[in-house]
C-alpha cells in the first residue's frame, strides 16, 4: 500500500498554509508547527527540504520565514513527495533499480505498473492551490 510519510503530510499542510496567506507574508516553521500541533524540529526540517528543492523560499532575520517560490497552482503533490521522500512507487518492480529474479514470468508487472503511473497522474494533478480551496473533499476525480 502506498503511504505518505508523516513528513510528506507536514510539507503538504506546511504549503497549504503559505498558500492561504495568498502572498501577503510568510510564516516561521514554528509559527506553522504551533499552529498544527507538529514538532518544531521535524517542521524546519521539512522546509528546509522544500526550500533545497525550489517550493518555498527561506528568508532570514526578525522578520524572516518561508513564502512559497512559485504560484500555489503549480505545486503538485509529486513535486511535494519527491522533494521530500524522493520517488515512490507501489511495488519495488517499478523502479529503476533493474529487474527482480521473477521479472521474466511475472504476469502483474504491467497492471501495477499502469496502476502506479495513475496514482503519479492523479498525484501530479492535485496541487497546492487545489488543496488551498478545499477543505479536502472532493480534491480529484479519479476515472480508471
Amino acid at each position: 500500500m502506498l503511504k505518505l510519510s508523516k513528513k510528506v503530510d507536514y510539507g503538504l499542510i506546511a504549503l497549504r498554509h503559505l498558500a492561504l496567506l495568498n502572498g501577503d507574508g510568510n510564516s516561521s516553521s514554528s509559527e506553522i508547527a504551533h499552529q498544527y500541533h507538529i514538532s518544531p524540529q521535524l517542521m524546519a526540517k521539512v522546509l528546509q527540504r522544500l526550500a533545497r528543492s525550489g517550493l518555498v523560499k527561506a528568508r532570514h532575520g526578525s522578520s524572516g520565514g518561508y513564502t512559497l517560490a512559485r504560484d500555489p497552482g503549480r505545486i503538485t503533490a509529486l513535486e511535494v513527495i519527491h522533494a521530500i521522500d524522493g520517488t515512490q512507487s507501489i511495488t519495488s518492480c517499478i523502479t529503476h533499480n533493474g529487474e527482480c529474479q521473477t521479472a521474466p514470468k511475472c504476469t502483474v508487472r504491467e497492471p501495477l505498473r499502469q496502476v502506479n503511473e495513475s496514482i503519479m497522474q492523479v498525484l501530479s494533478a492535485v496541487t497546492i492551490s487545489h488543496m488551498a480551496r478545499t477543505s479536502g473533499a472532493g480534491l480529484v476525480e479519479l476515472r480508471m
